[in-house]
């Protein structure tokens, strides 16, 4: 039938229940979208709500549900699904586009997205000891998808999301995006610029090591502006690090709070 619209074509190759199924899901995901109840959203899924998968319907997941939770930060149903479900919560379900099952953690990179860093507290909180690392440094999964092949980390960093960076770092994620951060710092200005820096400053907090970046003295005037004397030397391996990050390293690592919580003065900008 070559005459007819790719949409006509996916009607008329689709079943009555599999429409039905995404009926269900659609009116699910406007649920989530008005805030409903938790009470009255877990009777729609565990009732009403079906997703289509292998050529036949199935209850509708929790991991799926809390992929809507967090596009509209309905954090009450957030915190209900990963408490009574806890890991399984976060499992990726399978993609929706290719039918392939997702890999990664999908949860993470749209929390990090949607700068959901209230529930992106909830799900580091409800992951035991033995799948905290893999979960933090995970990549996105299928070739398609927006965040392939990037860690919540990276993701991060390129949106510049400073307060989801941090609760990242604090609980042990790998502080990659150096490169990243630098040319997000060139490229934005304003607010963009405030929130570009807090990255970088954090990723600074957390390296172990940074690797020389003899680059930067190619633009030298341009980069000292940006980062600071002490930093650039820093950065190109002229010198040891500053001592005011030295200092707040260990305060770091005690948690995001005790960052924010620092007066202006003792911000990590004040080293410029």
């Amino acid at each position: 039938m070559p005459w007819l619209l790719s949409s006509q074509v996916e009607r008329l190759s689709s079943s009555p229940s599999q429409r039905q199924c995404e009926r269900t899901s659609f009116s699910f995901y406007c649920a989530v979208r008005e805030q409903l109840p938790v009470w009255l959203l877990e009777d729609m899924r565990g009732m009403e709500v079906f997703s289509w998968e292998d050529g036949r319907p199935r209850a509708f997941l929790p991991s799926e549900a809390l992929l809507y939770a967090l596009v509209h930060d309905h954090q009450d149903y957030a915190r209900f699904l990963l408490n009574k479900y806890a890991v399984s919560a976060l499992r990726p379900p399978r993609c929706s586009f290719c039918c392939c099952r997702s890999s990664g953690a999908p949860h993470l990179t749209l929390a990090v997205r949607y700068n959901r860093v209230s529930i992106l507290g909830m799900m580091v909180a409800a992951l035991k000891d033995g799948h905290m690392q893999d979960f933090l440094d995970s990549r996105g999964g299928c070739l398609h998808a927006a965040d392939a092949g990037k860690t919540a980390v990276q993701l991060a960093v390129e949106l510049s999301r400073p307060d989801c960076l941090l609760l990242l770092l604090v609980h042990g994620a790998l502080p990659t995006g150096l490169d990243a951060a630098l040319q997000r710092l060139v490229s934005c200005a304003g607010a963009d610029r405030r929130h570009a820096q807090r990255c970088l400053d954090f990723l600074l907090l957390f390296l172990p090591k940074p690797p020389a970046l003899c680059r930067l003295r190619d633009e030298s005037h341009r980069w000292q502006s940006l980062l600071g004397n002490e930093v650039f030397s820093w950065l190109c391996g002229l010198a040891p690090p500053p001592l005011l990050l030295q200092a707040l390293r260990c305060l770091a690592r005690s948690g995001p709070d005790q960052i924010t919580a620092l007066p202006d003065f003792l911000r990590l900008h004040s080293w410029q």
